[in-house]
């Protein structure tokens, strides 16, 4: 029996196979966002609850259809209040797509805070220091940045290590850089409950974790156990990184490149609404 390609491959069934895989990629990048997060169990029970649902309908059991109905309905209400923090970690990815990113041009400030923060790395490296650096990229800090004590200081190497110096007043907590400046010190920042984390880390990676689960800022934690340097960044946790490895990638990360130098028309007008038409 022949086939008839010209039945099969035709628009209609190409507009198909586009639909399919634009479905499957949400799917999968949702479940990417939700891996090693309590939404996974969370979203296992609501795949219960729809089971049960279509076996009490298969079966006409009139009194649990009802039930599982009443749960459905409210449930939708119930997933946006459980899953905040994942469906505004979505919006923040999904925000942070080539439409929304910022282009920023490279200058000396930004080189200077790369050769700060690598003074600082290895000094608290070497001696077990503990910190915890946070750096704003383009999502606000502010609602962290306030639970700290405010420094608006320029960035030196001097300074970082002063501050996670042990027992000193603002050793605990995160240092948070805005607009290359020391903006806080001692701040808090949300603890990741991801399974992923291995649990020999402790809280300074967790919190480094966390904060780059609900923003796109880099965090960079020295561990006073080993000395080890970590970097998150988009919930990605690279440890153990040389002083080579870290500096090439804060220079990728904070330093532009020469072909990032023409702001989007689009991004400016949008950052103007949102700063009350203030530019950087």
């Amino acid at each position: 029996m022949a086939i008839d390609w010209n039945s099969i491959l035709n628009w209609h069934t190409l507009v198909n196979l586009v639909d399919i895989m634009v479905v499957w990629y949400v799917i999968y990048k949702l479940m990417m966002l939700l891996r090693g997060t309590k939404a996974v169990q969370l979203f296992k029970g609501v795949v219960v609850i729809l089971v049960i649902k279509l076996i009490a309908w298969y079966f006409n059991l009139e009194t649990v259809s009802w039930i599982m109905d009443q749960i459905i309905n409210w449930g939708i209400i119930a997933i946006i209040v459980i899953f905040q923090p994942e469906i505004r970690r979505g919006l923040e990815h999904l925000g942070r797509g080539s439409l929304f990113v910022k282009s920023r041009r490279g200058n000396a400030v930004e080189v200077h805070m790369v050769d700060a923060l690598d003074q600082a790395i290895q000094y608290m490296s070497k001696r077990r220091i503990g910190a915890l650096i946070t750096i704003q990229i383009n999502t606000g800090l502010d609602e962290y940045i306030e639970t700290g004590i405010r420094l608006d200081a320029d960035i030196s190497g001097a300074l970082l290590i002063n501050t996670f110096i042990p027992n000193t007043p603002l050793h605990d907590g995160a240092v948070i850089i805005k607009d290359n400046k020391i903006a806080v010190a001692a701040a808090y920042l949300p603890l990741s409950e991801s399974n992923l984390i291995p649990k020999e880390l402790g809280t300074r990676h967790r919190a480094a974790v966390g904060i780059s689960e609900v923003t796109d800022a880099l965090t960079i934690v020295v561990s006073e156990e080993t000395g080890g340097v970590t970097i998150t960044k988009n919930s990605e946790l690279l440890r153990d990184l040389t002083r080579n490895d870290y500096l090439k990638l804060l220079k990728n990360e904070l330093i532009p490149k020469e072909d990032e130098r023409n702001s989007n028309g689009l991004t400016s007008f949008i950052e103007g609404v949102f700063k009350g038409g203030r530019r950087r």
